[in-house]
């Protein structure tokens, strides 16, 4: 069994786990605490309250990954009592009638993907969706495993919008998207960035995003060792995975090779040959290679990109 980021699994006490990154480590699947079965129903996590949850009541689902220098939460295989997959299950939703208004919108935009040609078969759907927890304020989450047809569908989002097939974000629903994400940018800073990747639109008055999950699923056994808090300006050489997960961009600069990331506010933050300042953690590899790491958490405060203008 494979287990990708953006996937998620399900545990014995009735505990739901996010996959934050490919692979086993310690024959551990690294996840991050979304949801638990409470009084028989199923209940949102906040990021803030799953460290304090699982302290309390499965301190073994917590884990210091060796790999990434980080604390996450991991779930040893056997514990594993079901797994969700986004590529089998978007297929099974299409194939069924849409029982509610978000399986209605989610038929509608794949409508329009594959009359555009999208390979649906590459694309998958993640959070409450893939789940079946889904409410009538859901948002739709697709994700893509393969990089050039991500790259197409941004085109595809694009042309939708001039064709008013779906409407771009207005400043309501991005003040929304920036109170959820609690980024260390301003307001202004953040819909600049965010109204250019075109990985974001509204259908029905209903939010979709579009997020890449590329490669093969192979977990890199290099070894990261945090050396502390960096704020520097460099511009960009190479671009090519900035919508990978993690995000990682080339930079400029004597010591330093690259910028990643591991939250989604700064996916496709910056283009080949713009200069960004860089607020993160810097980490150096077995090799000496050293990286500037943006989103040891999801709001990553007091980390950033910013392109310069």
């Amino acid at each position: 069994m494979v287990y990708r980021v953006k996937d998620f699994i399900e545990t014995e006490p009735g505990l739901i786990f996010a996959v934050v990154a490919d692979g086993v480590e310690d024959g551990k699947i690294r996840c991050f605490l979304r949801y638990a079965l409470l009084d028989g129903q199923w209940r949102k996590v906040a990021t803030a309250d799953a460290n304090q949850y699982l302290a309390s009541h499965y301190p073994q689902y917590l884990f210091n990954s060796a790999q990434l220098d980080a604390p996450l939460h991991a779930v040893p295989r056997p514990d594993i009592i079901r797994h969700y997959s986004p590529r089998p299950k978007l297929q099974e939703l299409l194939a069924a009638p849409a029982t509610d208004s978000v399986l209605s919108d989610l038929h509608l935009l794949c409508k329009l993907l594959e009359d555009d040609g999208v390979d649906l078969n590459q694309i998958g759907i993640t959070g409450s969706l893939l789940l079946g927890l889904q409410n009538h304020a859901s948002d739709i989450d697709l994700i893509c495993y393969d990089r050039n047809l991500f790259q197409q569908l941004r085109s595809r989002v694009q042309a939708l919008i001039a064709r008013n097939k779906c409407q771009a974000m207005q400043n309501s629903d991005w003040l929304t998207a920036y109170q959820r994400r609690a980024c260390d940018l301003t307001l202004d800073e953040y819909i600049w960035h965010e109204q250019r990747k075109f990985n974001k639109a509204i259908i029905n008055q209903r939010k979709f995003d579009l997020a890449l999950v590329a490669g093969v699923g192979k977990v890199s056994q290099q070894q990261y060792k945090k050396l502390g808090l960096i704020t520097l300006e460099a511009e960009v050489t190479a671009d090519e995975y900035s919508y990978d997960y993690p995000a990682e961009l080339t930079i400029n600069h004597e010591e330093i090779s690259s910028v990643v990331s591991f939250t989604a506010t700064y996916t496709g933050q910056a283009r080949l040959g713009e200069r960004i300042r860089v607020a993160g953690n810097l980490e150096v590899d077995e090799q000496g290679l050293q990286r500037i790491v943006v989103g040891s958490n999801r709001e990553a405060q007091g980390e950033y990109i910013k392109v310069l203008q």
